[in-house]
């Protein structure tokens, strides 16, 4: 049993099911909730999972972060929409507590570093399918991997940390797969060249990723758009380092392209934010890297695209 105590910052589709994960595998782990508080103070967590299904009956669930006692692992599974709290949530913790933020998109670890100690982030990039259907009811559908790495504010690779060690160390006592990366710059961007388009395109289309996949037309679209993700990568990696060696190769979109080929019929996380009428991730998923290509002069004329399409049907959206 693990010695490290964790608190989950948002028990939905992400924080739900890693945190019910760990607590499965007998980590002591603290669930902060909202709406679903008084339902699972009652009924507990429930996880439908493609590797077995699970209830946790007994949680340790809480409204307010400071009511938490001291953890050693603080995971930040908020959208990124709701990150203005998190000044007022990460107060309530120790500032050697590790902040391990596990939400979408560029420029996240900046944010959170205004208020925490930016040596005391790491980030894990989740490759889920992972969806929350009910008042603490998870329901994970395939995949699940989590590839974690250190920030760094130079943005140039940090190398393996102790803290992640130990953490992956839980993570995979808790039969969640995890990889190690020791440059988590271009792991965020190598992310983004599916997220970007996938995520952006469900909302505009209205389309699963088994519809999108299914129209040859929408298929060189979105190796276009990948493209453009993967040249600003590179443009920047190359800004940074000063030499290539940390380039995304062309090759990576027809992995992702084989890798979605073979999923599930998904509703993308974004799609499903649409259509519950929740806020969207447009600024973290497509804004951010809109504008960090715009600062170094990069043509992504697709990716500018989508991204005014989807913030104007997030804010039609949030107007009706």
């Amino acid at each position: 049993m693990s010695a490290r105590r964790y608190a989950i910052i948002g028990t939905g589709a992400i924080g739900g099911y890693y945190g019910a994960r760990l607590q499965q595998a007998g980590c002591e782990v603290h669930f902060l909730l909202r709406s679903d508080y008084e339902h699972v103070c009652q009924q507990g967590l429930v996880v439908e999972s493609v590797t077995g299904d699970f209830t946790l009956p007994t949680v340790n669930a809480y409204t307010d972060p400071s009511q938490m006692p001291p953890v050693d692992v603080v995971i930040v599974a908020l959208k990124a929409t709701q990150n203005h709290l998190l000044p007022k949530l990460l107060s309530a913790f120790d500032d050697q507590t590790v902040v391990l933020t596990l939400q979408n998109g560029l420029g996240i670890e900046a944010e959170i570093a205004q208020w925490v100690k930016p040596d005391q982030i790491l980030s894990g990039l989740c490759f889920i399918c992972s969806n929350k259907v009910g008042p603490g009811h998870i329901r994970h559908l395939d995949f699940g991997k989590i590839l974690l790495g250190a920030y760094s504010v130079t943005q140039q690779p940090r190398g393996i940390t102790a803290p992640m060690r130990a953490i992956a160390a839980d993570f995979s006592q808790a039969r969640i797969p995890v990889e190690l990366t020791d440059d988590l710059f271009i792991a965020r961007w190598r992310k983004l060249v599916w997220n970007i388009p996938f995520n952006g395109l469900s909302v505009v289309l209205n389309a699963t990723t088994a519809e999108m996949m299914a129209d040859q037309n929408l298929r060189t679209k979105i190796e276009t758009l990948m493209t453009e993700v993967i040249n600003t990568a590179n443009t920047l990696g190359e800004k940074l380092s000063g030499d290539s060696h940390r380039a995304i190769p062309q090759s990576f979109i027809a992995e992702l392209m084989a890798h979605t080929a073979r999923m599930k019929p998904y509703c993308t996380s974004m799609k499903i934010d649409y259509n519950e009428g929740r806020s969207l991730e447009v600024e973290a998923i497509l804004g951010n890297p809109v504008r960090a290509a715009a600062e170094i002069g990069a043509a992504v004329p697709q990716m500018e695209t989508l991204y005014q399409q989807v913030k104007g049907l997030a804010e039609k959206a949030a107007n009706s």
